[in-house]
């Protein structure tokens, strides 16, 4: 603990926290003076559907209240919903970030199921398109850079 060291001052090394606007996802807040939320990313292949599934129940089971997932090629996409409905199966309820880097329209239109997992897709990609000074005019990869999902979305 870094309070243990020998002349360290804690407290003093503390910043304080920006004011942020709060959103939620799936059923975890985030910002807007909300608690500190563990956030972890999976290091898998997410087209192996049960090794992603094996590390994103690991990762919740450990602490981690959301869980990301790299959606970067098609055969990640195709993935998404059977990781999803075996995430549901095993009771996990932590939410999941596609991390679609700059392809999401491209792959959630051709695998309209991989679209179909996720929630409040326009709503987030919206509100973090806002706080990165993205705009409804921006290209699309700029707007769709993180999707939103939750184990509680209706299928």
């Amino acid at each position: 603990m870094l309070t243990q060291i020998e002349g360290f001052d804690a407290t003093a090394s503390r910043h304080p926290r920006r004011k942020t606007y709060g959103v939620k996802v799936g059923h975890v807040r985030v910002g807007g003076g909300a608690p500190i939320v563990v956030q972890s990313m999976t290091n898998t292949d997410t087209a192996d559907i049960a090794t992603t599934l094996k590390q994103t129940l690991e990762l919740a089971e450990a602490g981690s209240e959301i869980v990301r997932w790299t959606v970067n090629v098609p055969e990640a996409a195709a993935a998404v919903p059977e990781i999803k409905k075996r995430m549901l199966d095993a009771g996990c309820i932590a939410p999941i970030i596609g991390d679609f880097h700059y392809n999401g329209h491209v792959l959630l239109t051709k695998y309209p199921e991989c679209a179909k997992a996720w929630i409040s897709t326009a709503s987030i990609r919206a509100t973090l398109a806002r706080g990165r000074g993205a705009t409804s005019s921006s290209p699309p990869y700029a707007r769709s850079r993180w999707i939103t999902a939750s184990p509680f979305a209706s299928a």
